[in-house]
């Protein structure tokens, strides 16, 4: 053996660890793979006499051997979108309290990308967390039998899922706008595969229908601040004298094209968005509905570490209340008593 190999120390195995800390080597394996198969002083003994004696787990062995990698992903049409980011906060938050790793994927509102993801971070990580995916129902549980699966506003019987449920909010809108004399308004639609704006075009034609609105759909495609600003000509000639935005941003679009056109908000139009991603930060601010987007990653991420630490299957389905947030972009219509 040559000085530089006879001079290296001997790597520390798992048996030298659990030989000093008194314990099983299987008791070490769970203090670092299974933690929460035992006790907190367990495990804080362990891994105190395991950093001692400079003893590093190698998680990708443990991986091959258990299957358990101690890392989750969440995976969002667009980060880029302000309603996202507190969910994945929220997630990476809770997920670092129990031992596990957030890993992040952005499909740009593309279902192709998202089924990529997928597949590819299923070698990876131990379930998923899909925020709004615009995958197919049977994709989903395709990926559903491969991990653990969490849906956040995506309602597929089976799977376990967090919806924002837009109705009291949009009932709301439609009932803040009718008391401000405005009878025939416009929504700028999201993604026609979007579970969310699914629901918010069925609850705003069911609250109009209540009180005698008109509504006109404005598709939009992707939403976007540039399709919310090229859609005031659409607005314009619907004759609307307010809009529902699919989100804030696409509401705030909106305000820069009607600005851009010299239509003074609220005086002239209101606008309403959804999600209170932006709201005071434009201006005027925003009134818009309230989507708790963080609160729907928190019951999210904690519904997918049940799953994973209790091994237990679960169909449960929680609902997260909307609600109007009133701020200034709402007004009466001019020259109505």
């Amino acid at each position: 053996m040559s000085p530089s190999h006879a001079s290296q120390p001997a790597q520390v195995t798992i048996g030298d660890v659990a030989a000093a800390a008194g314990v099983s080597r299987s008791t070490v394996s769970r203090a670092f793979s299974r933690p929460e198969l035992l006790s907190q002083a367990t495990v804080g003994h362990v891994r105190s006499v395991a950093a001692r004696l400079d003893y590093i787990g190698n998680q990708a062995a443990r991986a091959l051997s258990t299957g358990r990698f101690g890392n989750i992903a969440v995976i969002v049409p667009d980060i880029a979108n302000p309603f996202f980011p507190p969910l994945v906060r929220k997630v990476q938050s809770l997920a670092d309290r129990a031992d596990y790793a957030v890993f992040l994927g952005d499909s740009d509102e593309l279902p192709e990308r998202e089924a990529k993801l997928a597949a590819r971070l299923s070698t990876q990580v131990e379930g998923f967390i899909l925020a709004s995916s615009r995958l197919s129902s049977e994709v989903i549980r395709g990926i559903a039998r491969m991990r653990p699966v969490v849906l956040v506003n995506r309602d597929i019987e089976g799977i376990p899922r967090v919806l924002i449920d837009s109705t009291g909010g949009m009932t709301e809108a439609v009932a803040h706008l009718t008391k401000l004399a405005h009878a025939r308004i416009a929504y700028l639609s999201g993604p026609q595969e979007s579970w969310s704006d699914q629901q918010r075009r069925a609850a705003l034609a069911t609250a109009a229908e209540r009180v005698g609105m008109a509504v006109e759909i404005i598709e939009l495609g992707r939403p976007s601040y540039s399709a919310g600003r090229d859609a005031v000509s659409s607005l314009v000639a619907s004759k609307a004298t307010a809009a529902i935005a699919f989100d804030d941003v696409v509401a705030q679009g909106v305000l820069a094209g009607l600005a851009l056109r010299g239509i003074d908000v609220p005086s002239d139009f209101s606008v309403v968005g959804c999600d209170d991603s932006l709201g005071v930060g434009t201006h005027p601010a925003l009134t818009t509905i309230s989507a708790a987007s963080a609160s729907a990653g928190e019951a999210a991420v904690r519904l997918l570490i049940q799953l994973l630490t209790t091994d237990e299957q679960t169909e449960e389905r929680i609902g997260i209340a909307t609600h109007l947030v009133v701020r200034a972009t709402t007004g009466r219509v001019a020259g109505k008593p």
